[in-house]
């Protein structure tokens, strides 16, 4: 199998006449690593220094759930109905127990897989993410518009703005980070269609007025990171799947934004190792 996430091959699973999208890397064997992804995100969007971090101790799988970048299908407009995709792709791949990275948008995935399908799960990293109904997610709509507006007038990338802080620090990491994901050059991932950011968009708004209350049901052992001034879904999400969630232990990174977890690569990788070998 690939060593590096540059240059793992882009494959496809078919699951009820719908082909998913995936990339693998790592050693096979033991229980894999399943990575879900943020609103617009296709396969290219992964930080290769986090992928590749993950994968020197797990079998790490990186995909396109329905409807984006190079999968088939139409976008769900539910995070419950995007869960119920996950759990059919990974069961396309013949998985009886995974491990589960949720960013953003794919936290919220992982938090309905966990309730859903609660013995699939072994253990859940959440970063960036946050409850249903918890504070701002119905807000993401708005401050990506205006991520937008701003790079457009800047002549920036929407991340600047989205998924790093305004200091010094902050945009260099998002240059370094932006630059990594230029490093895969061949067999590139389809981008995200605008039909697909609207579904997106509208999960989010749903979740967004949902209701955490079951969230105590989940017993798994639970990771939550994010940065320490995150405007996507602000740091308080964080603290607050820390306390509903039984077994969870939280980490906040400083002076970072959504993207904490691609400013402190390193630091990251290291966490998410110990915990998953816990």
């Amino acid at each position: 199998m690939s060593t590096t996430y540059e240059n793992a091959p882009t494959k496809s699973v078919e699951m009820n006449g719908t082909n998913f999208v995936f990339r693998e890397i790592g050693k096979k064997g033991g229980i894999p690593l399943v990575l879900l992804h943020h609103l617009t995100a296709v396969l290219e969007d992964w930080d290769p220094r986090v992928v590749d971090g993950l994968a020197a101790k797990h079998h790490v799988i990186v995909f396109d759930n329905r409807g984006v970048g190079g999968s088939g299908g139409s976008t769900p407009t539910t995070v419950e109905e995007m869960a119920r995709d996950a759990v059919a792709f990974i069961g396309a791949l013949g998985f009886g127990k995974v491990d589960l990275l949720g960013f953003s948008l794919g936290g919220f995935v992982s938090q309905v897989i966990a309730q859903q399908q609660p013995g699939l799960v072994r253990k859940i990293i959440l970063a960036g993410t946050g409850p249903a109904g918890g504070e701002g997610i119905v807000n993401v709509a708005a401050v990506l518009q205006d991520a937008f507006g701003k790079a457009a007038a800047t002549n920036k990338h929407p991340k600047h703005f989205l998924f790093f802080t305004r200091t010094s620090n902050g945009q260099a990491a998002a240059d370094d980070f932006l630059g990594r994901l230029k490093e895969r050059t061949k067999d590139l991932d389809a981008p995200v269609s605008n039909e697909t950011i609207q579904a997106q968009l509208a999960a989010i708004q749903a979740w967004g007025q949902g209701d955490a209350a079951t969230l105590e049901t989940v017993q798994h052992p639970v990771l939550v990171a994010n940065g320490d001034d995150d405007v996507m879904v602000p740091p308080s999400n964080s603290f607050e799947l820390a306390r509903r969630l039984p077994n969870a232990q939280l980490s906040i990174f400083p002076d970072a934004g959504h993207g904490g977890i691609f400013q402190h690569h390193a630091a990251f990788v290291q966490q998410a190792l110990v915990f998953l070998q816990q």
